[in-house]
């Protein structure tokens, strides 16, 4: 097959596997799923057969969880929006790194159009930006920035003779925050923990007594406040953080990695985000609610300009960029490469790109603003339900519940035991977590095709489920 044939043949595939009527999945377990696959049948190995190609290109589509599909209720991120979609195959088809202006010239642009964009949204004056690789990876160069402003010398010098260097989050903050503290050298001891509300936010007055014990002694340098709990959804009060950082001078830093983008929409910023335009620095991912295709996340920086490409530059990069030393000097330079922890950058800025254009804020609101709808709906569901429970008040998008039972071990049991037979089953797939012994289920509504009819039909799977099990 020459080129063109094989573009039809993909094009061709891709259509019979999205317009095909399907299930979220055709569930096979491991063992079933390898001698389907047949992966290591040595007799396709350097045969250089297409139709070897299409054949596993196919079994992919078969056996992949539909994302799209609005009994997908696992992640916070489902099928994703057209024009990202469009994009993202013309991303690969040219193959270029956005590190340099020679190399990606247009992707260049518009990465820096949608972030004056962003900035000029979110309220951040003389601010800098990186589209990284997702936000854990954001929140790592958010403390790293943190960490050299604190200490001038760290850069060169290292850790080694600095005074210890004390961070705060949520205590049911994301994970990747500890990933940091170890990364940077840190220390997750140093990593402190901070109680939450009976509604998973930051205890303010406890991290207000946290941060007056260890500044006595030691360096107090950064505090992480999430924008929507992996678990919970909470938000942590940014406004009321805001007044202690002005007190002990620590870098503030959002992690909305979930929940963020409701930036986007007036009514629901000035409900969750109030004061985000004071943060030292914020990040959010577009591939999460907004709904681009995988993965689209930015970190924008707060009226401090040059930070990032002073954190992230080092060495000798002159045959790479253009000689700039630690930092950009100019508004005209276009080497991206320089401001980023990794050297090669996929051109992510294409899809956002193509996203904004054909949709714009305002139907981002809209679709924000539904989704919170939605989550109401939901919650009432469960609440007018004889059988369902809430496990915590719902803060704004996650909707933590079980099945009840009179015995929280059995409770336990037989909750995990629907969501596994809604999996296996391919009826439903939905997300689980565990806080303070107790298992429960968590749904997460981030689907445009979602309605309240696929809701309705959620929890009547969950309780033809409850009624197939003898627990």
């Amino acid at each position: 097959m020459n080129k063109q044939e094989l573009y039809q043949k993909l094009i061709d595939t891709f259509f019979e596997y999205d317009g095909a009527k399907k299930d979220f999945l055709a569930y096979k377990n491991e063992q079933e799923l390898k001698e389907i696959l047949d992966l290591w049948d040595t007799s396709r190995e350097w045969n250089q057969d297409w139709e070897d190609v299409f054949w596993y290109l196919q079994k992919y589509f078969q056996y992949c969880a539909k994302t799209d599909h609005p009994q997908f209720l696992n992640r916070m991120w489902t099928g994703a929006n057209t024009p990202s979609v469009l994009w993202e195959m013309a991303t690969v088809l040219t193959n270029v790194s956005a590190c340099t202006y020679e190399s990606a010239p247009v992707s260049t642009l518009m990465e820096k159009y949608m972030v004056s964009e962003m900035l000029k949204i979110v309220w951040f004056e003389n601010g800098e930006w990186q589209m990284t690789t997702g936000s854990s990876n954001a929140n790592m160069i958010a403390m790293m920035a943190a960490r050299n402003s604190r200490q001038k010398s760290i850069k060169q010098q290292g850790v080694f003779g600095c005074r210890a260097l004390f961070a705060f989050v949520n205590q049911e903050s994301h994970y990747s925050l500890d990933k940091a503290a170890n990364i940077l050298g840190i220390g997750t001891d140093n990593l402190i923990k901070v109680p939450t509300d009976r509604f998973g936010a930051m205890d303010i007055r406890i991290l207000g007594e946290l941060l007056e014990e260890y500044s006595q002694k030691w360096e107090v340098f950064f505090v992480a406040a999430t924008a929507g709990t992996t678990v919970r959804g909470a938000y942590d009060p940014i406004s009321e953080i805001i007044k202690l950082r002005n007190k002990y001078g620590f870098w503030l830093h959002v992690d909305g990695a979930w929940w963020g983008p409701v930036f986007l929409s007036p009514v629901l910023r000035e409900r969750f985000l109030s004061g985000i335009e004071e943060a030292e620095s914020f990040c959010f991912d577009f591939h999460k609610m907004p709904g681009t295709a995988l993965i689209c996340n930015m970190l924008l920086i707060n009226n401090k300009k040059w930070m990032l490409s002073s954190t992230c530059g080092v060495g000798n990069t002159d045959y790479i960029f253009k000689d700039h030393g630690d930092e950009i000097h100019s508004e005209d330079d276009g080497d991206l490469g320089v401001m980023s922890l990794q050297c090669g950058r996929r051109v992510e800025s294409l899809k956002l790109f193509l996203d904004w254009k054909y949709y714009w804020a305002a139907w981002f609101a809209k679709k924000i603003e539904h989704y919170y709808q939605l989550c109401e709906y939901a919650e009432n569901y469960i609440k007018k339900s004889p059988e369902l429970q809430m496990m915590f008040p719902r803060v704004s998008f996650n909707l933590c519940f079980v099945y009840q039972h009179d015995n929280l071990k059995k409770q336990n049991i037989l909750n995990e035991a629907i969501r596994e037979k809604l999996y296996r089953e391919s009826k439903s797939l939905v997300w689980s977590a565990t806080i303070q012994g107790r298992y429960f289920l968590r749904l997460l509504i981030c689907n445009e095709d979602i309605t309240t009819t696929d809701i309705d039909q959620f929890f009547q799977n969950v309780i033809e489920a409850k009624n197939e099990i003898d627990i």
